[in-house]
């Protein structure tokens, strides 16, 4: 199985064309779950009310959970740009999931730009335990700067 992220195409380019939507180290960046019914669209899906089939179950809370420590460094021996968090958990947990939605939380989905998904590659379920999303060392997300 294997476990892919990309970035919504949309929310970075409003991020680099002078309309700043994501302040990563200071705004409120969220994880959200959705089912394998959602089909994520990287070309359209701008902000979070373009997410379906979020998911639902004993330990999750709608909107996902609030990434903590977010960080962005820049890596000048491999030119990347890195953001980084605290792995992404819940508790006391019973559900099925397939993909992991970052976004910055506005309160509103309308106004909550995605920033990237992943996929966990097929459902993953958890039954009265701790689900955790443990990013890569390199971070959540990397932008490569060449």
């Amino acid at each position: 199985m294997a476990v892919t992220a990309h970035f919504y195409g949309v929310p970075i380019k409003n991020q680099y064309n002078g309309s700043a939507v994501v302040d990563w180290d200071s705004d409120t960046i969220k994880c959200a779950l959705a089912t394998s019914s959602y089909s994520p669209d990287i070309d359209t899906h701008d902000f979070f009310n373009d997410v379906t089939n979020e998911i639902s179950g004993t330990g999750y809370t709608a909107g996902g959970v609030t990434l903590t420590t977010p960080t962005v460094t820049y890596d000048t021996a491999s030119n990347e740009i890195r953001l980084d968090a605290d792995d992404a958990q819940w508790s006391s947990a019973s559900f099925t999931c397939r993909y992991a939605i970052v976004y910055k939380s506005t309160g509103t989905g309308s106004t909550s730009p995605l920033i990237c998904y992943v996929d966990f590659g097929a459902d993953e379920t958890v039954a009265s335990g701790l689900f955790v999303i443990t990013w890569d060392a390199t971070g959540v997300a990397k932008i490569t700067v060449s």
